[in-house]
């Protein structure tokens, strides 16, 4: 095994032990919460040796980055994710590769991934991004539309050919009445989640928590983790 196969083995049970630790504490089953790893910044190399490794849920946020390393690894059967602020401009791209967008947060963007979709004959599942630091009617800092929009965008969605509405998805504010309250953000998340829920029963996924607080997002309910640093470490950026 290679050192940097046997570093991420280190690290992808490190992080797996706290998974089930939180699952347990929870009054959870393992099994309810899947485990994407975010190569974004990490080169192609280390998502074949993750997929070696067992992985099969992976995510990026930049398209440049994205595209050709998902093309590097077509031959492996991972589900790609995307979780960065998607502009339209790169969607057609997008949705050539991934298999889920979790950071949709604008009708304008529904709209172009459901052409982008139908032309490519594929059927892209989606994520309500929601900005819990957003006024009404706004947008967060760090994408996503405002909690009373949600509604509204996900019928938006579950209406779109070529997409279907899979859930919702957030980032722990940074500003806001929930900066630095990571247990209560994911815990208003799954609220609405349970809205959502009322009217598009099928849209049962959550996904919140990343590596410093995947803990908190088990512990709310969280259907999913996006883990970067704490699988991959810190590693020379591409450029």
């Amino acid at each position: 095994m290679t050192d940097r196969k046997s570093e991420l083995a280190r690290n992808l049970a490190q992080v797996e032990e706290r998974i089930a630790s939180a699952c347990a504490s929870a009054g959870r089953e393992r099994a309810e919460v899947t485990l994407i790893v975010v190569t974004k910044t990490y080169p192609a190399s280390d998502v074949r040796l993750l997929h070696e490794l067992g992985v099969r849920e992976v995510a990026e946020n930049r398209d440049q980055d994205a595209a050709p390393k998902a093309e590097a690894c077509a031959d492996l059967d991972l589900t790609w994710h995307f979780v960065g602020q998607l502009q339209t401009n790169k969607v057609r791209s997008v949705a050539s590769y991934a298999d889920m967008v979790q950071s949709v947060d604008r009708g304008k963007l529904v709209g172009s991934l459901s052409t982008a979709a139908v032309r490519a004959g594929r059927e892209l599942g989606c994520l309500i991004q929601v900005a819990l630091d957003a006024e009404s009617g706004e947008r967060g800092a760090r994408g996503g539309v405002a909690p009373d929009a949600v509604a509204e965008l996900a019928d938006l969605v579950a209406g779109a050919p070529g997409l279907r509405l899979d859930g919702l998805m957030t980032v722990a504010p940074l500003a806001g009445a929930y900066a630095g309250r990571q247990r209560a953000a994911f815990e208003r998340l799954m609220e609405f989640s349970s809205r959502l829920r009322a009217d598009h029963p099928a849209a049962n996924m959550v996904s919140a928590g990343m590596s410093a607080d995947l803990e908190e997002a088990v512990a709310a309910g969280a259907t999913h983790v996006r883990v970067g640093t704490a699988v991959l470490g810190d590693r020379p950026r591409l450029g």
